[in-house]
């Protein structure tokens, strides 16, 4: 008994497919796979037409997936992950491969990236590339074998692990306080300026009540975007912020802040290394993802109390 023919679209045209479906305009992914926007638009039709069923809504200015379009991805975009991954797996040694990863810029410039050099060393044939954002991005639609989240955890089609708690403590520039109060106290945060985070800006409420006190006035605040920029306020003298770790780990290390309070207290949040879920990650990819809980598990070891300036 013949077996029934297997249905397999054109290859060209399936790859033009995943392309166009995994960023944002035809011009990207014609330049991820080096062909022109109207080869790519042209195989996306033949696979319409070989599948009878819209895959992409024109109707607009740039061309969407429709519904099907979407459920069709989810179902290929494994398939297209394992091929990459058997192709990688075979071939010659000496090829390089590429890993991408995407994180906050803060943790970024302050925790990963002084510690890529030795990755690289070990790794040299391993081109990494860092996504920096703090947008939450679909890690299979952008193509990212890799992501650090921050939150608790819980992020629908990702596979998450713990990788580095966050704790957090008022920090400001040496002498802003002077002299440095013998305990925390609200008299004590009643005569500073307190600067805000703007991405977290209930930070000051939920650390003063974790110690028993109402939170001091924010009458005169300082309120940044980001946390780099609450902690270079800071070095400036200008106030009083708060410092999260592993982030302001490098101010303190080089004494450009200090904790005039001392230790720090669990946020409830942490970083997180995900990848998409039911994928296999490539072999450089895996290689990368145990480097970093190494690195992660080395970070918790070194550091169970507050850097301490040179």
């Amino acid at each position: 008994m013949a077996r029934p023919k297997m249905m397999l679209p054109p290859f060209a045209a399936l790859r033009a497919f995943h392309a166009a479906a995994t960023h944002d305009r035809y011009r990207d992914a014609a330049e991820s796979l080096g062909v022109t926007e109207s080869a790519i638009s042209h195989q996306v039709r033949r696979l319409e037409e070989f599948l009878r069923t819209s895959l992409m809504d024109r109707s607009g200015g740039t061309p969407k997936l429709t519904e099907t379009g979407r459920r069709y991805l989810a179902q290929v975009e494994p398939a297209m992950r394992q091929i990459h991954a058997a192709t990688e797996a075979l071939l010659p040694a000496s090829g390089r491969s590429t890993v991408r990863l995407t994180l906050s810029p803060s943790l970024a410039a302050t925790w990963l990236i002084p510690r890529l050099g030795a990755f690289e060393r070990a790794h040299p044939l391993i081109d990494l590339q860092l996504i920096t954002t703090t947008r939450v991005i679909d890690l299979r639609r952008e193509q990212m074998d890799l992501a650090i989240r921050h939150g608790k955890g819980a992020w629908d089609d990702v596979e998450a692990t713990l990788l580095l708690e966050e704790t957090a403590m008022p920090v400001c520039a040496p002498g802003y306080l002077d002299p440095l109060p013998l305990e925390l106290s609200p008299d004590v945060l009643r005569d500073v300026r307190i600067i805000v985070n703007g991405s977290i800006p209930d930070e000051w409420e939920e650390w003063a009540r974790a110690h028993g006190f109402e939170p001091p006035a924010l009458n005169d605040l300082i309120t940044l975007d980001a946390s780099e920029q609450a902690l270079q306020v800071a070095e400036s003298g200008h106030g009083l912020a708060m410092g999260r770790r592993p982030v302001v780990d490098s101010w303190l290390e080089r004494g450009r802040l200090i904790a005039p309070f001392g230790g720090a207290d669990p946020t409830g949040a942490a970083y997180y290394l995900c990848h998409p879920i039911a994928t296999e990650p490539t072999a450089a990819g895996r290689r990368f993802e145990r480097w970093l809980i190494e690195q992660a598990s080395a970070w918790r070891g070194a550091n169970t109390g507050l850097p301490t300036p040179p």
